[in-house]
């Protein structure tokens, strides 16, 4: 069974930078899109960032606009998360997900996406 692959989490200052990536295992899938999401503690699954596969084409939160940049590597069939001037609100448990299909789909809707990741934790200390 394919499964996403999450890695590149860990615990860094406020300000510094991390990079998160993400492979399937085990095969691969047809992909329309991929996304990052991340739930904080004790709070619901947000979206953090998307990016459609074939065109590149890229979507934010308003939260992460200037600091976040998601890229792919389709030759590696591996997505990435450059995370810079992290703050504490970043912190949380950051999941891949893909989605075959979502043309008319928003990238925040999480319906769309078919394969997750298991995450991995990211925490930013003061």
């Amino acid at each position: 069974q394919v499964q996403l692959v999450e890695s590149g989490g860990g615990l860094v200052q406020a300000g510094e930078s991390l990079r998160l990536s993400c492979a399937p295992s085990g095969g691969t899938f047809s992909t329309y899109r991929m996304g990052w999401f991340r739930q904080a503690p004790g709070k619901e699954l947000t979206f953090v960032a998307a990016i459609n596969w074939s065109d590149g084409a890229t979507y934010y939160t308003d939260s992460v606009k200037g600091r976040f940049t998601i890229s792919r590597d389709t030759a590696k069939n591996t997505l990435y998360l450059q995370m810079n001037h992290l703050n504490t609100v970043d912190t949380g448990v950051y999941y891949c997900a893909s989605a075959s299909s979502g043309l008319f789909d928003s990238p925040l809707y999480t319906g769309q996406y078919s394969h997750w990741g298991q995450g991995t934790q990211v925490t930013v200390s003061l």
